[in-house]
């Protein structure tokens, strides 16, 4: 598989060479399924039941997070969840590109938590990224300083608020204005939240991954 990407945003060839990697076919879980959809593996939707498989964005998604963390000459940005560091490595490469900085991701996985290290470490990207392992609702509490952009791709909950609802409320007053937010999962409560003018976000639906939310704080 070519590593080249002569019309992405991202030429360093160490970068592409893993983003290939993660996405060859063993990468992926059987028949489509995952957080998202069905089937999943007996029915589980314990995260740490799907340990070995990387539930994660596309490329699409990716280099849209890479080019407008470029423009935002962002230097603090946030995910949840880090999964195997797929996104991390669009963050962190556009962290590098900046001059400088990181992406903080969470992951309750410890297992995927050293995958995603080990992938970073082969991209060159290790030192633009901080990977807290546990649950995001209290990992994410305290992110250091206002950030400029957040992706929420977490594991759906089944029960009561959804964990990218709950996540959004925890940081949401930590994203500055003129920031990003980005959904992969199209959460319901999540989406009533940044459509509801009262908590200072405009958003769109992108024709990416079957739907992605992109949101911008503006209040």
């Amino acid at each position: 598989m070519s590593t080249d990407r002569p019309h992405g945003p991202i030429q360093d060839p160490r970068i592409n060479a893993v983003i290939d990697r993660l996405q060859a076919p063993p990468r992926r879980p059987p028949a489509g399924g995952g957080p998202r959809g069905s089937p999943m593996r007996s029915g589980s939707r314990d995260p740490h039941d799907y340990a070995e498989q990387g539930f994660s964005i596309n490329p699409d998604q990716g280099e849209l997070i890479y080019l407008l963390c470029r423009g935002l000459r962002a230097t603090r940005v946030v995910e949840f969840a880090t999964s195997v560091g797929m996104s991390t490595l669009y963050f962190a490469a556009a962290m590098r590109d900046n001059g400088g900085g990181k992406v903080i991701g969470s992951e309750i996985v410890p297992a995927k938590v050293a995958t995603a290290k080990r992938n970073l470490a082969d991209a060159g990207l290790a030192d633009y990224a901080e990977i807290r392992e546990g649950d995001a609702r209290k990992t994410l509490r305290d992110l250091g300083g206002p950030v400029d952009f957040i992706l929420i791709d977490g594991w759906p909950d089944g029960n009561g608020p959804t964990l990218a609802r709950q996540v959004i409320e925890i940081v949401a007053p930590q994203l500055q204005v003129g920031g990003y937010v980005m959904n992969d999962n199209a959460e319901p409560d999540f989406l009533a939240f940044v459509r509801d003018p009262r908590n200072g976000f405009v958003s769109i639906t992108l024709p990416l991954k079957g739907g992605t939310e992109l949101c911008l704080k503006v209040a």
